[in-house]
């Protein structure tokens, strides 16, 4: 989405370390309790509150695609890094695409950021 000032795209806060196993491609299902309909792109946007030192904090790491919404199954345990939930919703990620971190003011749920120059992709690493 664009606007007049920029680019605007949908975001999702997550906590650390959580955030930065996203961004690197290690886990590949988000567990939340409501259901997301949006498909496409979304930014993921690690919390403010630091849980681990070294790891960024308020930064948007990368950008992934939703790929699918549907009730959590036992085996999406591994790949969510959680235990098993059953009454929650297993957000499926593809296409992760880590981004040259920038910060954003997170807030609850799906929310749009704004950034007024285009995002600088990285390599995914090996």
């Amino acid at each position: 989405m664009t606007d007049a000032n920029g680019t605007v795209m949908h975001a999702l806060s997550v906590r650390q370390p959580f955030a930065s196993m996203i961004a690197d491609g290690r886990k590949t299902i988000e567990i939340r309790s409501r259901p997301i309909r949006l498909r496409g792109d979304l930014l993921i946007v690690s919390t403010q509150k630091p849980v681990v030192d070294d790891l960024p904090c308020g930064m948007a790491l990368c950008v992934v695609l939703i790929v699918d919404c549907r009730p959590m199954q036992p085996s999406d345990a591994k790949a969510a890094f959680c235990d098993y939930y059953g009454a929650n919703m297993a957000w499926v990620l593809g296409n992760v695409r880590p981004i040259k971190p920038f910060p954003v003011h997170g807030k609850l749920g799906i929310y749009p950021v704004e950034f007024p120059t285009p995002l600088q992709f990285l390599r995914h690493p090996a």
